[in-house]
């Protein structure tokens, strides 16, 4: 189990996050189908570029799953309870098929729990940059951790 438990977690800590990924055509285009999302700015080359883009724009969603998925094996693999929400999600520059993903995660907030003493509150600033050090989506994750339980 390599999750953090709610006892563990430090306001500020930054997680740098080791796992990296070039977006292929085959990403964009299977999220976009598996999600029925049929946005033609996605999938349709020749629409793309007539738009300010001048090319396909990955799925937002996608960047956002990866986002969290990422973050998964150095925060809550194992000591989840459960995503309680996502209070923000943003995207400030597109990423393009070809662009190097990486996720940072910073713990913003912790509670504790008012309905389970042996759980906390947390909540994680999940950040992906691309390969020219730009952010391109941040999301606001509340999630209830278990605490480290007595030895």
């Amino acid at each position: 189990m390599s999750g953090i438990y709610f006892d563990e977690a430090q306001i500020g800590k930054e997680i740098k996050h080791s796992v990296t990924r070039t977006v292929t055509d085959v990403d964009n285009t299977l999220f976009s189908c598996l999600t029925h999302n049929n946005q033609p700015l996605h999938l349709d080359a020749e629409y793309a570029k007539k738009t300010e883009f001048g090319q396909r724009v990955l799925n937002s969603m996608y960047t956002a799953s990866f986002g969290v998925g990422v973050s998964v094996d150095d925060t809550t693999l194992g000591t989840l309870v459960a995503n309680l929400g996502f209070k923000e999600m943003n995207f400030p520059k597109p990423v393009f098929l070809g662009d190097t993903l990486r996720t940072v995660t910073v713990i913003k907030e912790k509670r504790e729990s008012k309905s389970r003493p042996n759980a906390g509150i947390i909540t994680f600033e999940h950040q992906v940059w691309n390969q020219r050090n730009e952010m391109v989506c941040s999301i606001i994750r509340v999630a209830m951790l278990k605490k480290r339980p007595a030895e």
